[in-house]
């Protein structure tokens, strides 16, 4: 059995808002970094939260 589908939505508590972001912005970064070891590609990201807050991440460069 697969999960069944929901609803998607804007989080209006604040706070559950900031938590969910802080989660799902660890689990991009790890996908990106993944990505970048195991396709050799570069990666760069650009996220922004809901407090105009930036956070980066650019894969590194080996020569």
């Amino acid at each position: 059995m697969g999960r069944g589908k929901i609803e998607i939505k804007r989080i209006e508590n604040t706070t559950n808002r900031q938590v969910t972001f802080s989660k799902r912005r660890a689990g991009i970064i790890k996908k990106a970094k993944e990505l970048t070891v195991l396709c050799d590609a570069h990666v760069s990201l650009i996220l922004f939260s809901s407090t105009q807050k930036l956070f980066e991440y650019c894969s590194p460069t080996t020569t």
